[in-house]
């Protein structure tokens, strides 16, 4: 079965950054050595806040989306699970 990952990061800025992968340790440790986007190295180190596991790449992608629609509190509210 292969596992692809939604995911939220915070960054050292406090802003959010939400994105899917299919290696979540890869994308994590690119993202704190600002490799991984051209949007993420002024904003590094990053910690990893949030993350969920889906069979197939397009139900990560949908749930990406649907994510990167909430606003900054909404996206506090998943995260703390309320």
């Amino acid at each position: 079965m292969a596992e692809n990952f939604t995911y939220i990061l915070r960054c050292a800025d406090g802003t959010y950054y939400t994105g899917w992968t299919n290696n979540l340790e890869k994308r994590l440790a690119a993202h704190n050595a600002g490799t991984a986007s051209k949007y993420t190295r002024p904003r590094r180190p990053v910690e990893l806040v949030y993350h969920e596991c889906f069979e197939t790449k397009e139900e990560a992608m949908a749930r990406e989306w649907r994510i990167k629609q909430l606003t900054r509190i909404q996206k506090e509210a998943l995260i703390n699970g309320t």
